[in-house]
């Protein structure tokens, strides 16, 4: 029983190293951001982490951190997995490699809901990938 148990932690861990690794965010509001996650999928050495957290009375906080893109716009987007969709969000820019949900940022029920079935993702955008450069999606 207790090898059985530490195979199935062994495994746990695993899938969130890889639920990690592709762009998505883990329950506790953990994202990393990747080329990869884009619609359509970008090549690009940039990369971004950060906590976006959506509490129960729709209040949206949290920063994200980037890594080999001159960022010109972040958003939080409407949208699930494998779409594109409309900024729900507008984030601030804090310094060259740090961009902030605003303070007071709330959704209505209606993305709240969306937030709640996975349809909601945050990506940054530069000069040469308008539509977005790194991406990840948002888990509740």
């Amino acid at each position: 029983m207790l090898e059985s148990n530490q195979k199935a932690l062994g495994f746990g861990a695993i899938v969130v190293a890889l639920a990690l690794a592709s762009g998505v965010a883990s329950a506790d509001g953990k994202i990393t951001l990747s080329g990869s996650e884009e619609v359509p999928a970008v090549t690009t050495s940039a990369s971004g982490t950060g906590t976006i957290t959506v509490k129960n009375d729709k209040t949206v906080t949290g920063s994200v951190t980037t890594k080999d893109i001159v960022g010109v716009a972040a958003h939080i987007h409407l949208a699930p997995a494998g779409k594109n969709g409309p900024p729900v969000i507008t984030l601030t820019k804090k310094s060259d490699n740090e961009w902030n949900v605003p303070e007071g940022s709330k959704l209505t029920d209606e993305q709240y809901a969306a937030y709640q079935a996975g349809h909601l993702y945050v990506n940054v955008h530069s000069a040469a990938n308008k539509a977005g450069e790194i991406r990840a999606q948002l888990k509740p």
